[in-house]
């Protein structure tokens, strides 16, 4: 891993942002849906359903559009991004749909936010997966209150080993060590190369979650739907039809 990470990443998403606008727009005029394949809020339930009055955090929003959810639901929110480029068109979108929303550019590992200042986080890929894990935990629990939930949603280790050292969709063949993980540096693939991402074993991120001082109060590995017939994210219907493609963590504070 190299130690540029965070200026590889934020070049990659700035290069990128005219590619989200779209979804960007689509996602804040709808309603919630998670991963690759618009899981349903009804069926995951990552945010509360009532959030007035709520202190919330989105870490890594991107384009915006969980903030302007939890906004919908009564909460202030503020959010953080490291990508300038993303955060013009979140603060567009905010504008458009009238959403009261604090926009920072910064990295989530350091937010420069108070401390116990908020009593829910999130990161749909975001930090959950552009940062170290540890990084960017620690910062997490140092401005959630006490007994304040953290959920963030990301890739699975499964759809990381599985997929092949020079950027080609997973397959069924294991390429790379379970034990170990810290994630993979997509730069210099042959095919469609990315940024640099971060993953833990299940047993590492449990591990990690107790040392922090978090209490893990639900997971889920999500799927491809029965309907999915294409490519998202690198990953082939079939293969997250048998395979989970995502993972949610639901935490708290202890």
């Amino acid at each position: 891993m190299t130690d540029d990470y965070v200026a590889i990443n934020r070049r990659i998403w700035d290069e990128d942002a005219p590619n989200w606008v779209k979804m960007g727009e689509t996602a804040w005029a709808g309603d919630p849906e998670w991963g690759n394949w618009g899981a349903p809020e009804a069926n995951l339930r990552l945010l509360p359903d009532d959030m007035t009055g709520m202190q919330a955090v989105e870490l890594g929003c991107g384009t915006g559009y969980v903030s302007g959810w939890m906004a919908r639901r009564g909460a202030r929110v503020t959010a953080i991004d490291v990508s300038p480029e993303q955060l013009a068109t979140a603060r567009r979108l905010a504008d458009q749909h009238g959403a009261d929303i604090t926009f920072i550019e910064g990295n989530a590992e350091t937010t420069g936010l108070p401390e116990a200042a908020f009593d829910f986080a999130i990161s749909e890929y975001g930090a959950a997966i552009w940062c170290p894990p540890e990084a960017w935990l620690t910062e997490a629990h140092r401005i959630l209150r006490p007994g304040g939930q953290l959920v963030f949603l990301g890739n699975h280790p499964l759809s990381l080993i599985c997929a092949p050292e020079n950027g080609a969709p997973a397959d069924r063949s294991l390429h790379r060590p379970y034990r170990g993980m810290w994630g993979a540096d997509w730069t210099r693939v042959e095919i469609e190369p990315s940024g640099i991402c971060f993953n833990l074993t299940i047993g590492d991120w449990f591990a990690l979650f107790h040392r922090l001082g978090f209490a893990v109060e639900n997971y889920q590995e999500i799927y491809a739907p029965d309907w999915a017939d294409h490519t998202r994210g690198s990953v082939p219907a079939d293969w997250a039809k048998d395979y989970p493609l995502e993972q949610v963590w639901h935490l708290r504070k202890v």
